[in-house]
């Protein structure tokens, strides 16, 4: 009986230690949330400030998700070359200088620099953490650990959200309005460069992937790494990792197919444009200007702005629970049936605004509907294909085309984001409704592509996935 204690007690130790180093990794997606959102609620007061319409705007606000795909597409190499944790702290260093320069620019193209170099940190956070996480967890865990990633970023959407309220009420309502020396949407892009930093310093206290360590020959370092995380059998684990892996560098040629790339390549590359598609971003980046411009004003914008975050928070901890209970695949599932119906809804809601000159205004009653759709899509994406995509990318792949293929899936996902983003402002201004019957369509795509070509990985080791 104490031997059963006692292991149960070292068991408990072990996945304490794991939990930590996969939650340290995860704050990049934090600031990953942070900063993509961040921006939300200043966009109608960037737009004032400089003096442009709403398509420099939008290009504005997405340039970050440019930045982001080319972070994203050079995060793979970095890591497999430099190894994870010093890719985290490169990120690290991009945030800080980013949010810096944010706060202080010039004119708008200066603002959209400094977005594009924290665009590129936050394509390599999102490559990088859920990469990693995936590596250090064992089989039974990596759903729930890997979800860590998501939780960070929608928490770092949440911390946003509140700081934009905070700011701009300390400003007296507006974002345009100042707070000493800056006006209030400057301290929003400012404030990351602080988390930023504790990101840095936690990056440099966790250990190595054990996984990367085998591929560059550092196996004792190996051996004492996954002696803290998975301690049987540590010489078997190895030995299965080296096999995995096999006997040359991982290459991106390796992902080339018969189509171009490989079968496995391409399902994660639609799966991560999918998750874009329903145009679940619009709400973070622009549910400020959006309810705004149904005649909501511009404090109970940002509050409702935060209400979705803090919904996006409770999807999130539901995915958490469920993961590795019912799998992947049953959770997208619902998820994209869920968010086919609220988007449809939503967009039904919107076609009741009754425009006067330039003013919008919504009925109540639709405008309690649109509130509650908007809410109930926010919730689905989050329990479903907010979660389970960074699970998917970091575990679908086999091991000798993981950080490849995972870097490929990510830069997909961003690029789809960013078409999203830049195309909104001038969609929400041409036609509403029909541009959320538009997204509720790709939700109802995602339900046909899940269920036709997606195989389930619950429960399954990195070294036993297959091309």
């Amino acid at each position: 009986m104490p031997e059963t204690s006692s292991a149960r007690g070292t068991s408990r130790q072990q996945l304490a230690h794991v939990i930590m180093i996969a939650a340290s990794a995860a704050l990049g997606g934090f600031l990953f949330g942070y900063d993509t959102s961040v921006i939300n609620g200043g966009v109608d007061a960037i737009q004032a400030h400089f003096d442009v319409g709403p398509a420099l705007t939008g290009l504005t606000v997405s340039a970050a998700l440019l930045g982001s795909a080319v972070g994203a597409a050079l995060a793979g190499g970095l890591a497999d070359r430099w190894g994870r944790i010093r890719v985290m702290q490169l990120a690290a260093v991009l945030f800080i200088v980013s949010s810096v320069g944010s706060a202080l620019p010039f004119a708008i193209w200066d603002l959209a620099l400094w977005r594009v170099i924290g665009g590129v940190a936050i394509g390599i956070a999102s490559v990088i953490a859920p990469a990693y996480i995936a590596e250090v967890a064992p089989a039974q865990y990596r759903g729930r650990l890997a979800s860590l990633q998501q939780l960070a970023i929608v928490l770092g959407i949440a911390l946003s959200q509140l700081v934009n309220y905070g700011l701009a009420a300390a400003a007296g309502g507006s974002a345009s309005n100042a707070i000493g020396p800056l006006q209030a949407w400057q301290w929003m892009l400012g404030v990351a460069a602080v988390p930023a930093l504790v990101y840095l310093v936690v990056a440099s206290l966790i250990p190595e992937s054990p996984r990367y360590l085998v591929a560059v020959g550092q196996t004792e370092r190996a051996r004492s790494v996954l002696a803290r995380i998975e301690p049987s059998d540590v010489d078997d684990k190895i030995t299965e990792i080296r096999e995995a892996l096999g006997e040359r560098t991982p290459k991106l040629s390796d992902l080339r197919g018969r189509f171009g790339v490989l079968p496995i390549v391409w399902v994660g590359m639609a799966i991560a444009a999918l998750q874009q598609f329903v145009g679940i971003n619009v709400i973070f980046y622009y549910s400020s200007s959006l309810w705004q411009s149904v005649g909501i004003d511009e404090s109970s914008s940002l509050l409702l702005s935060l209400f979705t975050s803090i919904v996006n928070i409770v999807g999130t901890l539901i995915a958490i629970a469920l993961v590795d209970k019912i799998g992947r695949k049953p959770l997208l599932v619902i998820g994209s049936s869920g968010m086919a119906v609220a988007l449809a809804v939503t967009g039904w809601a919107f076609s009741f605004a009754q425009v006067v000159g330039e003013d919008a205004q919504l009925p109540y009653q639709w405008g309690v509907v649109a509130l509650v759709s908007a809410s109930s899509f926010v919730l689905f994406f989050a329990a479903s294909w907010g979660v389970v995509m960074w699970v998917l990318l970091g575990e679908m792949f086999p091991a000798r085309i993981r950080a490849a293929a995972l870097a490929l899936g990510t830069a997909t996902n961003w690029i789809a984001n960013w078409l999203v983003t830049v195309s909104f402002p001038s969609l929400r201004d041409w036609n509403l409704p029909v541009t959320y019957f538009g997204y509720a369509l790709f939700a109802l795509v995602s339900l046909v592509f899940v269920l036709r070509y997606l195989k389930e990985t619950k429960g399954r080791s990195l070294e036993e996935m297959s091309g």
